[in-house]
C-alpha cells in the first residue's frame, strides 16, 4: 500500500535511480499484529518525524514498510563480501529493506532501512524474520555506541510483529527501523565489480563520493581521494572501539561502511576484563575477529577494497596498485593519532606528547591483563585517583607493586580528572545487564530495557541507583557467547 503517510515524511528513492543494477524492488511482509516497543524519540526529531504520529496505527505501519509516501520505492540492496575471508558474490539483504532516503531537519540525507522484514530474493533459503531480542540488542548497542560519540548507524524504532519466529524455540518477532547515512559498503562495490562493468562501479564510486566524501570531486585523482577518505574513517572508527573496547565480532567486508559508520551488531559486545583475544561469536573458533585483530581486519578489508577500484585508479595495472599501496598509508597514520589521542584523554594528559605517554600506555595494559581488570571500570576509578583517593584502583590488582610504580610516573604527570570523566563512561551495555533486559523484554517485560537505555544512553554521567549498571558481571554468569544470523 503506498499513501502519503503523513506530511513530514518524503522518501527519495536516490540509491534506487543511481544504481537499478544493485537493487531489487521488493515490498515488506505486513506484521500480523504490530505493536511498538521501543521507539527513539530524540532520533525522531532529528528526523523531522512527528513521534506522535509514529506510535499511531498508521505511524506503526510505516515503521514496518506497510504504509509508505506516495512515490516510495522500496528495495533489497545487492552487495557480496568476503565472511571470515571466503569471498560470497551474491549475498545482498535477505531479510532487509531500503524504504528510501529521507532529508533531516540539517539537510542531511538519512537511509530509512527495516531488518527483519521478511524474505527478499537475497534471502538463499532464509525465514527473512528477526526475533524481538536481537533487534532490541541492536537498538540498545547502537544508541549505546551514538552516546559515547562513536559513529555507527541508529535505531528509530522496534515493532513487534506478532508473528512467532522459529530459531532454536519459537520467539516473538520484531522489525529493526534503522537510520543510516547509507548502506553503501566495501562489500558493495565487491559485487559491483565482480560483475565486470566498468560503468557500474564508477557510478557507485561517484555515488559514495558525493553521499560521504564530496572533496574528492576536485581532487586530482577523485577515486584514489575516494580511497583515501574511507581508509581514514574507518581508521578512526576502528580506534574508537578499540578505546571503549568493543568487539563488533563479525567484521567481514559486508559489514564495513563507506561512510565510517559502525553497522550489524550481531554478535558484538563490550570487553570486561581487559584481554586482547577476547572473542564473543560463538562460530569464531580462531579469533579472526578478536579484540585486538580490529585494527588488522579493518586493513585486510580495506585491501579488498582497494583491489574493486583499482580499474578506476589507472588503466595501468601496476601503476593502480601503487597507487592504492601508497594511499594505504592513511590508515596507520590516522589510527595511530586517534588511539593516541584518545588514551592520553582516557588518562587525563591530552596535552602530553604521544611518545611521552605510549610506553605508559602500553605499561598499563600489560598490567591490565595480568590481573584480569574490568577495563571500563578502571579508567573511571584512575579517575578517583587523579583526584587523591588511589585506593579504589588499586584495590583492583594483583601486582600492587607494578601498579604503584606504574601509578607514581602517571601521577607525576599532572593527570586532569575532568577530562577523564568527560571520556570515560561510568555505563557501557555490560553484556549480562543486556542479556537481562533481552530475556525479560522477550517474555513481554520492557522494564529492564528501559533502565538499561536510560544508564547507557548517558553514559558519563554516575547517578545514584544505577550502581548495578557500572558493575563487571557476577562471576556466576560465565563466558559470554553472541551468535551470528540472528
Amino acid at each position: 500500500m503506498s499513501v502519503a503517510p503523513d506530511k513530514t515524511v518524503a522518501l527519495q528513492d536516490r540509491f534506487f535511480r543511481a544504481l537499478p543494477e544493485m537493487a531489487v524492488r521488493w515490498r515488506a511482509e505486513p506484521p500480523a499484529e504490530p505493536r511498538l516497543l521501543v521507539l527513539n524519540e530524540r532520533l525522531a526529531a532529528e528526523l523531522d518525524l512527528d513521534a506522535a504520529w509514529l506510535q499511531s496505527p498508521d505511524g506503526l505501519r510505516f515503521l514496518v514498510g506497510d504504509l509508505l509516501p506516495d512515490g516510495a520505492v522500496p528495495v533489497a540492496q545487492a552487495y557480496a563480501g568476503h565472511q571470515f575471508g571466503g569471498f560470497v558474490p551474491r549475498l545482498g539483504d535477505g531479510r532487509a529493506l531500503l524504504l528510501g532516503e529521507l532529508v533531516d531537519r540539517d539537510g542531511r540525507l538519512r537511509d530509512i532501512h527495516l531488518k527483519g522484514s521478511g524474505p527478499t530474493p537475497f534471502a538463499r533459503g532464509g525465514d527473512g524474520l528477526a526475533a524481538v531480542g536481537p533487534m532490541l540488542r541492536e537498538y540498545v548497542v547502537s544508541e549505546a555506541m551514538h552516546a559515547l560519540g562513536v559513529p555507527t548507524t541508529r535505531s528509530l524504532a522496534v515493532v513487534g510483529t506478532g508473528r512467532p519466529v522459529l530459531r532454536e524455540a519459537e520467539l516473538p518477532g520484531a522489525v529493526l527501523t534503522r537510520v543510516a547515512s547509507s548502506h553503501l559498503r566495501v562489500g558493495s562495490f565487491q559485487f559491483a565489480a565482480s560483475t565486470g562493468d566498468i560503468g557500474l562501479l564508477r557510478r557507485l564510486a561517484d555515488h559514495a563520493i558525493a553521499c560521504h566524501h564530496p572533496s574528492a570531486v576536485n581532487a586530482e585523482r577523485p577515486y584514489l581521494a575516494l580511497f583515501e577518505a574511507v581508509v581514514a574513517v574507518q581508521a578512526s572508527l576502528i580506534a574508537r572501539w578499540m578505546l571503549i573496547g568493543f568487539v563488533h565480532g563479525v567484521m567481514n567486508t559486508d559489514n564495513m561502511t563507506i561512510s565510517g559508520e559502525t553497522i550489524d551488531y550481531g554478535p558484538c559486545a563490550f570487553m570486561e576484563a581487559y584481554d586482547p583475544d577476547t572473542v564473543f561469536s560463538s562460530i569464531d573458533f580462531w579469533g579472526r575477529y578478536a579484540y585486538a585483530n580490529q585494527p588488522v581486519v579493518a586493513g585486510w578489508n580495506l585491501a579488498r577494497f582497494a583491489e574493486t577500484l583499482l580499474p578506476l585508479l589507472s588503466d595501468d595495472v601496476e601503476q593502480a596498485v601503487a597507487f592504492a599501496e601508497t594511499s594505504f598509508g592513511v590508515f596507520q597514520r590516522e589510527y595511530d593519532a586517534v588511539w593516541s589521542s584518545g588514551m592520553r584523554a582516557k588518562l587525563g594528559l591530552p596535552d602530553a606528547e604521544p611518545t611521552a605517554t605510549a610506553a605508559l600506555v602500553d605499561e598499563l595494559l600489560a598490567l591490565l591483563k595480568d590481573s584480569h581488570v574490568d577495563y571500563t571500570s578502571f579508567f573511571r576509578q584512575l579517575g578517583r585517583a587523579a583526584r587523591g583517593d588511589a585506593e579504589p584502583a588499586r584495590g583492583l590488582f594483583v601486582d600492587l607493586a607494578g601498579f604503584d610504580a606504574w601509578l607514581s610516573r602517571w601521577q607525576a604527570l599532572g593527570p586532569d580528572a575532568d577530562v577523564m570523566d568527560r571520556v570515560n563512561p561510568v555505563y557501557i551495555p555490560r553484556n549480562h545487564l543486556v542479556e537481562e533486559a533481552l530475556k525479560a523484554a522477550t517474555a513481554g517485560d520492557l522494564g529492564p530495557l528501559e533502565q538499561l537505555l536510560a544508564a547507557v544512553t548517558s553514559p558519563y554521567d554516575d547517578r545514584p541507583g544505577l550502581e548495578r549498571y557500572a558493575s563487571p558481571a557476577p562471576e556466576d554468569f560465565g563466558k559470554y557467547q553472541t551468535f551470528c544470523g540472528t
